[in-house]
C-alpha cells in the first residue's frame, strides 16, 4: 500500500532578502515622460532601457559604429518595405554612406521600378486574378525583362541592371528608385529571384537563362560583401520571410568556406511578425560562433523610419 500524501510544509520555506535578490528592472531603466515641444533626441533618451527599446538602442550603436570603421551595413529588403513608402528613407541612408549594400528579393525591382516609371505600384490581385489579367502590366514586364537581358550582356547582374536601364530612361521619379539610387552612389545592389514567384516571369519577352545568370551574379556579389561582416558590420532583414534570409546564410557559408573570419558582427530582423528562417537564419545561427542578433517587431511603415532618424541623430553627433 502506498504511503498517504500529504501537502508540503511552507513553514520550512527560506526566504531571501529582496535587497540581496538578482532583478532584471530597475528605476534607473524605466521610461521617462515626454515634454511637450521635445525633439527627436529627447523622445529616444525617454524610451526605457528594457526589451525591445534596449535592443533597439543596441542595433543604433552596431549600425553607427559600422560605418565609423568602415565595416558594411547591408539592408536585405523585401518588397513590402517599398510597397509601403520607405524609399525614400533607404535613399537618404544609402546617399548619407550609412547603409552601403541593398539586397532585395525579385518583387523589390518590380515595385522599385513602376514607381519610379509611373509613380504607383502594387495592384489589387484580388480585382484582376479572375480575368487572368492580374500580372500582365505590359512596360513592367518588358522593360525589365529586356533590361536584364541586355544587363548580363554587359556583365551586370539583375540590380545594377535595372538601375542602368532606368537612369537610361530617366522616368519622372528616378528619384525614387533604389535601383538607380545605388548605381549613381556606386554601392552593390543585388536581387535574389525565385523562378515563378514574380509577375515579369509570366511575360512572353522572360529569358529564364538571363534572369538565373543575373541573379546567380548578384549572389556573388552579395557574398562579397557579406564576407566584410566580420569584426563589426550589420545585416538588417527588413520584411523577408524566407528567401533573404537563405540567401544570407548561404552567403555565409560560401564567405567563410573561401576563408574569411565572418564572425563578431551584428544581425537583426525587423518585421511584425518573427518566422522561423529569419529567427534561426538571421538572428540565431551566423553569430553562434561570436556576434549578436536581435530581433525587433514592429511595422516597417513606423519602426524602420524610427531606426533611420535614430541612426542619423547618433550619426551625426560625431560629424
Amino acid at each position: 500500500m502506498e504511503k498517504p500524501w500529504e501537502p508540503i510544509d511552507l513553514d520550512k520555506i527560506k526566504t531571501t532578502p529582496l535587497r540581496d535578490r538578482p532583478s532584471k528592472v530597475s528605476v534607473t531603466a524605466l521610461a521617462r515622460v515626454w515634454q511637450k515641444g521635445g525633439v527627436l533626441r529627447d523622445f529616444l533618451a525617454t524610451l526605457p532601457d528594457i526589451l525591445g527599446a534596449r535592443d533597439f538602442r543596441a542595433v543604433v550603436a552596431a549600425m553607427v559604429t559600422a560605418r565609423r570603421a568602415g565595416k558594411p551595413v547591408i539592408l536585405g529588403l523585401g518588397a513590402h518595405v517599398i510597397k509601403v513608402g520607405l524609399s525614400p528613407v533607404v535613399i537618404d541612408l544609402m546617399e548619407r554612406g550609412i547603409v552601403s549594400a541593398i539586397a532585395m528579393n525579385g518583387a523589390g525591382p518590380i515595385h522599385d521600378f513602376e514607381l519610379a516609371y509611373a509613380g504607383f505600384t502594387s495592384e489589387e490581385v484580388e480585382a484582376v486574378l479572375g480575368t487572368g489579367e492580374f500580372g500582365m502590366t505590359e512596360e513592367t514586364g518588358r522593360i525589365l525583362n529586356d533590361a536584364v537581358r541586355e544587363g548580363i550582356a554587359k556583365g551586370w547582374g539583375f540590380g545594377q541592371a535595372v538601375g542602368e536601364k532606368l537612369r537610361v530612361l530617366s522616368p519622372p521619379y528616378l528619384h525614387l528608385s533604389l535601383c538607380a539610387a545605388a548605381v549613381r552612389l556606386h554601392l552593390p545592389v543585388t536581387v535574389h529571384v525565385a523562378v515563378g514567384t514574380d509577375v515579369i516571369h509570366m511575360h512572353p519577352s522572360c529569358d529564364g537563362a538571363a534572369i538565373g545568370e543575373a541573379s546567380h551574379l548578384d549572389f556573388r556579389l552579395l557574398t562579397a560583401v557579406v564576407a566584410e561582416l566580420g569584426g563589426g558590420g550589420v545585416y538588417l532583414n527588413v520584411g523577408s520571410a524566407v528567401l533573404l534570409p537563405e540567401v544570407f546564410m548561404k552567403a555565409i557559408a560560401v564567405a567563410r568556406n573561401v576563408g574569411h573570419a565572418v564572425t563578431d558582427f551584428t544581425t537583426v530582423n525587423m518585421d511584425f511578425l518573427q518566422h522561423y528562417r529569419p529567427t534561426q537564419n538571421v538572428v540565431r545561427r551566423p553569430v553562434a560562433g561570436g556576434g549578436q542578433g536581435y530581433a525587433l517587431i514592429g511595422h516597417h511603415e513606423i519602426l524602420f523610419p524610427l531606426l533611420a532618424a535614430a541612426v542619423i541623430e547618433q550619426w551625426e553627433e560625431g560629424e
